[in-house]
């Protein structure tokens, strides 16, 4: 079942600006400070970081920023920056101390619920009636290598993964970009990736013959396969399947 997480979280944003468009257009008081951009970026980081379950700190530094620009257009006229610098500090420290757990734990956790599920499925389906393809993938060992974490905010990153035996991952760009390059990776049947791209661009590149499904919810963006077309006479067992969101941005794959 494809992931409507992402669908919702961009429809409530969508949803958020127009009513507040709608209700200045009929005359209601809004305050000067609602349309300033900074409030864009704190909504912008509750977005991502709801995305991801609030395990990385990307969200967190992009609400601390329009936190303080915000609290400067409603205080304008005062000095704030005597106070309020000093209080991101104190937040941005405490959250680092007290920050969820890495999302390779997360991960870990998750894989290890797999095996407990598949341990149970045993006991109460001696004869194995699923596929071998299936038992194997819920017994396998986790291995943080095998899954793509690219976090990019306000700046890029460039990653060539090495994985033989890849398990799929999470893509994140706001106002920056991403590189994949998935080349020198392999997997067997299908993986998933899990890309939000707002206000900025996220480039895979990958083999060829490798199949590409986008289940990605797209607004002012979109997914392009810039790839070279080959003829189809190699057999094509590899499929990549693109979930999540893409607002002002877009995601690009090319092969060499």
């Amino acid at each position: 079942m494809v992931n409507r997480s992402g669908k919702v979280w961009a429809g409530l944003f969508i949803v958020g600006i127009g009513a507040l468009l709608l209700l200045r257009n009929f005359g209601l008081y809004l305050p000067h400070w609602i349309f300033n951009w900074s409030n864009w970026l704190i909504v912008i980081g509750l977005f991502v970081g709801a995305r991801h379950n609030f395990r990385n700190s990307g969200w967190f530094v992009m609400v601390l920023i329009g936190s303080y620009f915000t609290l400067e257009e409603i205080f304008r006229g005062y000095d704030m920056s005597n106070v309020v610098f000093p209080i991101m500090l104190l937040a941005l420290g405490l959250f680092l101390i007290l920050k969820p757990k890495s999302t390779h734990n997360f991960k870990k956790n998750k894989w290890k619920r797999k095996n407990e599920a598949y341990n149970k499925f045993e006991s109460v389906n001696p004869l194995g009636q699923e596929t071998e393809a299936i038992k194997e993938d819920i017994k396998g060992d986790f291995n943080a290598n095998d899954y793509i974490e690219s976090i990019n905010v306000f700046g890029g990153s460039n990653q060539i993964i090495y994985s033989k035996n890849l398990k799929g991952g999470e893509i994140t760009a706001v106002f920056g970009g991403g590189d994949i390059n998935l080349t020198q990776a392999d997997f067997e049947g299908q993986v998933v990736l899990d890309v939000t791209a707002i206000f900025g661009g996220v480039k895979i590149v990958v083999p060829p013959t490798w199949q590409i499904k986008s289940e990605v919810t797209a607004v002012f963006g979109g997914v392009d396969d810039k790839r070279t077309i080959y003829p189809a006479g190699e057999q094509v067992n590899k499929l990549v399947i693109i979930r999540g969101t893409v607002l002002f941005g877009g995601v690009e794959f090319k092969s060499y």
